[in-house]
């Protein structure tokens, strides 16, 4: 509010104000041990446009980004963009939805140029151990070319056993191949304002800003702004609300694994209920995961997402940041119309 006051509504670096650089820097060495300088951070509108601008930079016709499935649905979508190919190696729920070193190796060719890696997923919710970050870099450091881009952003809503690990902490002699993604969005429930960040090798984070100069320029100049102060601010708030989310992912989740046919691994972090459905849709006599969600939609007044979206038929993904009454009329809505009643 007291940007708005204060009229700081003009243009900014491209790559974000010098408060905003110092304190993400702050934080990812608080948070990460992660040490970078102003010249190896860039705040942009969201981390959408962070990892957009990053396979911009860095992806040639033709190169291929390995993203694991099930994925984020723009990482595709966006190595398409940049006149790249998405690999997608499935990660089902034997292996707790979860690539195999095995796996990475077998989907890196010479013309691999990017690993993309989310931890924890959305949509899954599962999150990779240190140990397991680990057994990945085992496999990355004999593929010199090939950039490294962890999305951390959902860093702060994590309840698994074992403290969140991002990969650059797990294995810091990847630090001149790795880019780290964060933003505000999901930690401190500012997804409207906009503010995504990364830190990175210098001459990729120059390469990104340039590319974003000549796209939307700076990010919302009060938003970065209200990023700074949420960022340097006191973090109470964020562990408060973690633990609403815990709540609400165990009684969802032990919800739905009552609902006939419907398969849920318990989740490391997000605010996701990821659901194998393809039980439930076969007792339905159903196509498809869209149809089983549309089912659910008219019968019952649920909303989910088709599983296909995120590169794994046969699933469905709920969203648990509601209300815990918005839970419980949920659940007995699709138990009612599962029923048939």
């Amino acid at each position: 509010m007291d940007a708005i006051r204060n009229g700081f509504t003009r243009y900014t670096a491209v790559e974000g104000i010098p408060e905003l650089k110092d304190a993400i820097i702050a934080k990812f060495k608080r948070d990460n041990d992660i040490t970078y300088t102003r010249p190896q951070i860039m705040a942009s509108t969201g981390a959408k446009q962070t990892i957009y601008n990053l396979f911009m930079a860095v992806i040639d016709p033709g190169d291929e980004v390995v993203i694991p499935a099930p994925y984020w649905v723009s990482y595709p979508d966006m190595a398409l963009l940049a006149d790249g190919v998405p690999v997608m190696p499935y990660a089902g729920p034997e292996q707790g939805y979860k690539i195999t070193p095995a796996q990475l190796e077998a989907a890196i060719t010479a013309k691999t140029r990017v690993f993309m890696l989310n931890s924890p997923s959305n949509p899954t919710g599962a999150a990779y151990t240190r140990a397991e970050l680990e057994a990945i870099a085992a496999v990355l450091r004999k593929h010199p070319r090939v950039i490294i881009a962890t999305d951390d952003m959902y860093e702060h809503i994590y309840w698994a056993p074992e403290p969140f690990c991002s990969f650059l902490t797990a294995c810091p002699d990847l630090y001149d191949r790795t880019v780290t993604i964060n933003g505000v969005s999901k930690s401190y429930a500012m997804t409207g304002w906009r503010i995504g960040y990364c830190g990175g090798p210098v001459e990729i984070v120059t390469a990104m800003s340039t590319i974003q100069s000549q796209c939307t320029s700076n990010p919302v100049s009060i938003s970065q702004k209200a990023a700074t102060a949420a960022l340097n601010g006191e973090q109470a708030c964020v562990a408060e609300m973690n633990k609403h989310f815990k709540a609400r992912h165990d009684y969802f989740n032990a919800g739905l694994n009552a609902l006939p046919g419907f398969k849920v691994l318990p989740a490391a972090g997000t605010f996701y209920a990821w659901c194998d459905v393809s039980e439930a849709i076969h007792m339905r006599g159903l196509a498809d995961d869209n149809a089983f969600a549309e089912f659910l939609l008219e019968q019952a007044g649920v909303a989910g997402v088709p599983g296909s979206g995120f590169g794994a038929p046969g699933h469905i993904r709920f969203s648990f940041a509601v209300s815990m009454q918005t839970l419980e009329q949920a659940l007995a809505r699709m138990g009612k119309a599962l029923a048939g009643a």
